[in-house]
C-alpha cells in the first residue's frame, strides 16, 4: 500500500502522526537550546574569547575580531576576511603542507602557530567545543567544501 493509499484510509491518523513529528521537531529544537550541544558551543566560546592554551598572553579573538565574526587582523598587521564561515571551507587541500586539512587541523594550527600556545588534543573536549563555536558560525551558510571564506 503506496502513502496515497494510507492517506485515504486513515486521514485522522496521518493527521496525528504529522501533527506528532512536528511536536516532537519543535520539542528536539528547544531542548536542543539548552542541551549538550548549546553548552559546547558556549564553552567553545569561552575558549575563543578568552583562552590562551598556554601561549604567551593572545587568544584566538586577539586576531579574530568580535568573536570571529569581524575582521581577522594577523599579529603582523596581514588583514584577513571574517571566519564567520570558515566551518564551510573544511575539509580543504592545503598545497603548502601538501595534504588535506580538516577544521580541526586548522585549529590546531591556529593555537600553536598564532597564539604559540599549545593545541587542544583532537579528542578533547576542548576541541569539540571550539569545533561547535565555529560550525555555529556558519550556521545557514552554503557549504564550500575546499574553498576560502570571502566575506
Amino acid at each position: 500500500m503506496n502513502i496515497q493509499s494510507y492517506r485515504m484510509r486513515y486521514p485522522g491518523l496521518c493527521a496525528l502522526l504529522l501533527l506528532g513529528a512536528s511536536t516532537m521537531a519543535a520539542v528536539a529544537v528547544q531542548a536542543d537550546e539548552a542541551g549538550p550541544l548549546a553548552q559546547a558551543v558556549s564553552e567553545g566560546k569561552s575558549l575563543f574569547t578568552h583562552h590562551t592554551f598556554d601561549g604567551p598572553g593572545r587568544t584566538c579573538e586577539s586576531c579574530h575580531h568580535a568573536g570571529g565574526t569581524g575582521p581577522t587582523v594577523l599579529p603582523n598587521g596581514v588583514q584577513k576576511p571574517s571566519i564567520a564561515s570558515a566551518a564551510t571551507h573544511f575539509p580543504r587541500f592545503n598545497p603548502k603542507v601538501g595534504h588535506i586539512l580538516t577544521l580541526e587541523d586548522q585549529v590546531r594550527r591556529c593555537v600553536a602557530g598564532g597564539l604559540q600556545g599549545t593545541p587542544p588534543a583532537y579528542d578533547s573536549t576542548e576541541m569539540r567545543s571550539m569545533i561547535s563555536y565555529l560550525t555555529s558560525l556558519s550556521q545557514g551558510k552554503s557549504i564550500n567544501m575546499g574553498g576560502k571564506s570571502h566575506e
